[in-house]
């Protein structure tokens, strides 16, 4: 079982940045690719970008690249997806997940909420 809780959305203009964080409880968390994905109001839920499990490893959807940068930190059991340049088109509601098989992201948190205004 792993358990995953996003922190850090909230309200930024345009040109802003945030991070996000995403903790995670249980033991297979630093064996696990993590994602990060998005579903903005009235949109389905959009794949921003994963992680692999050592951390050397990346990779962004289109949208995002050269804007935002996914870390990692195992030792302590979180992952951070940092926002640069934001656009009002980034607004939405922000989630972690973790991979259990190839494209299978089985776990995921509640959501944080970032709105980028214009």
């Amino acid at each position: 079982q792993l358990q995953l809780v996003e922190s850090g959305g909230g309200l930024v203009q345009a040109g802003g940045s945030l991070r996000l964080s995403c903790a995670a409880s249980g033991r297979t968390f630093s064996s696990s690719t993590m994602g990060w994905f998005r579903q903005a109001p009235g949109k389905e839920r959009e794949f921003v970008g994963r992680i692999s499990w050592s951390g050397r490893s990346t990779y962004y959807a289109n949208s995002v690249k050269g804007r935002f940068t996914i870390s990692r930190d195992n030792a302590k059991n979180t992952v951070y997806l940092q926002m640069n340049s934001l656009t009002p088109e980034d607004t939405a509601v922000y989630y972690c997940a973790a991979e259990v098989g190839v494209g299978d992201f089985a776990y995921w948190g509640q959501g944080t909420q970032v709105t980028v205004s214009s």
